[in-house]
């Protein structure tokens, strides 16, 4: 950047006559110029002006550096202007990533409705459950669940994922509804590993009341879809994401279980690889999302 700079600053010095003109038409002193200049001569092991009490002017070998010089600040000025314009466009590739369930059920409709809304734009959805660095594998923006421990990473917040307990009519006609949380200990349970405690729900009511319950049964899967087909088949209670279990739950195949107690809600939010200098189709497309996760956004997906 530096050498950049420098060429620059030569060619405004052979255009302009003057070193004390170019420094200040660049922002810097002229004894800083000079020196740039000085040191371009020493690099290049010639003479590049004449300095006189006139003003300066281009040596022979000067003059023909000097019309490389101009073509190269005109090449770069035209690089940074395709990269302010590009920087504000929502158009070329941008690389996203999320969970699989999240990713199939929710996002993946809500960025056909983006793409659709700016047709410049090429999309790379990657849908993985495992933990993703965003730097190595090139990712422009990340939608996560819970509390985000990287703090070297730029977010936004989008909403919150509600969960729900389910069960089958089918399992409820063979087991009494729960009255509390603590009666799940006499259930069968439907395990996800990867949240709400593992093997152990973590509930609140209105009053603040807590309650953690232990909990056992025939399945225990790092799959929701596994979990929601095994609650629809009437194997035992599942707690679900609302996003989830809301189309089974409208359609009677599932039904709503404990609903004056909550399980933890998890926060939903943007995550992108640094807050500085983000490009506007990343800023654009999370703002966009921020307006897709209001109340009961679960029932309104595509």
């Amino acid at each position: 950047m530096e050498r950049i700079q420098a060429i620059k600053l030569f060619v405004r010095v052979v255009d302009l006559g003057s070193f004390s003109k170019a420094a200040a038409e660049m922002g810097i002193g002229q004894p800083a110029a000079t020196k740039q200049v000085s040191r371009m001569e020493t690099q290049l092991g010639a003479r590049l002006l004449h300095r006189t009490t006139r003003g300066v002017m281009p040596t022979e070998i000067g003059l023909l550096y000097y019309d490389k010089c101009k073509l190269i600040a005109h090449h770069v000025e035209e690089a940074e202007s395709v990269a302010a314009l590009l920087q504000t466009q929502v158009e070329g590739a941008m690389r996203i990533n999320t969970s699989v369930a999240f990713g199939r059920r929710v996002l993946a409709p809500l960025v056909m409705q983006f793409m659709r809304l700016n047709p410049r734009l090429q999309i790379d959805l990657n849908c993985d459950d495992h933990y993703v660095n965003m730097v190595e594998q090139g990712v422009d923006v990340a939608i996560r669940m819970g509390r985000l421990a990287d703090s070297t990473l730029g977010s936004r917040y989008l909403g919150l994922n509600p969960w729900v307990v389910v069960a089958s009519p089918s399992y409820l006609q063979a087991h009494p509804s729960p009255p509390s949380p603590l009666a799940l200990v006499e259930h069968d349970a439907l395990i996800y590993s990867t949240v709400q405690g593992d093997a152990r729900w973590h509930f609140s009511d209105a009053s603040g009341q807590t309650l953690s319950v232990g909990l056992h049964g025939p399945l225990r899967s790092n799959s929701l879809s596994a979990l929601l087909a095994a609650a629809r088949q009437g194997f035992g209670i599942a707690a679900l994401p609302r996003y989830v279990a809301h189309e089974s739950l409208a359609s009677g195949a599932l039904v709503s279980l404990l609903d004056g107690w909550q399980l933890p809600q998890q926060e939903i939010h943007a995550v992108f690889p640094s807050p500085r200098l983000v490009p506007t189709k990343v800023t654009q497309f999370i703002a966009w999302l921020q307006g897709q996760f209001g109340p009961d956004w679960w029932a309104n997906k595509a």
